[in-house]
């Protein structure tokens, strides 16, 4: 099926940056929109930042002007690049493709995938 792999990670001090990577591999034909989540203790996922296949972005106005998400849609791998990196950013990160249904070969694919996640660490 479909893969999300995920790197990047870390732990960094506050007002540092990270640079997160996913990339989507297997029966993989086309993506529609790529995102970025994330989950802290307690808390329920949220999105962070979210690319269409045509390169629209909106995010999360948390992380608006510090978090810019990006796609190399040749190599299915969207990036997350945070900088002025806080405490509160602390998660575990999330990436997430939503591919098209596509039928080949008498098969159908696509659907709504998960990475494994990717814990940041912001110490103050």
């Amino acid at each position: 099926q479909v893969q999300l792999v995920e790197s990047g990670g870390g732990l960094v001090q506050a007002g540092g940056s990270l640079r997160l990577s996913c990339a989507a591999s297997g029966s993989v034909f086309s993506i529609n929109a790529m995102g970025w989540y994330r989950q802290a203790p307690g808390k329920q996922r949220e999105l962070v930042a979210h690319i269409t296949s045509g390169g629209s972005t909106n995010y999360a106005d948390s992380v608006k002007g510090r978090f810019t998400i990006s796609r190399d849609n040749a190599k299915n791998t969207v990036y997350l690049q945070m900088n002025s990196l806080k405490p509160e950013d602390t998660a575990v990160y999330y990436c997430n493709a939503d591919l098209p249904r596509t039928y080949y070969s008498g098969k159908y694919y696509g659907g709504n995938y998960w990475g494994q996640g990717t814990q940041v660490t912001v110490s103050s």
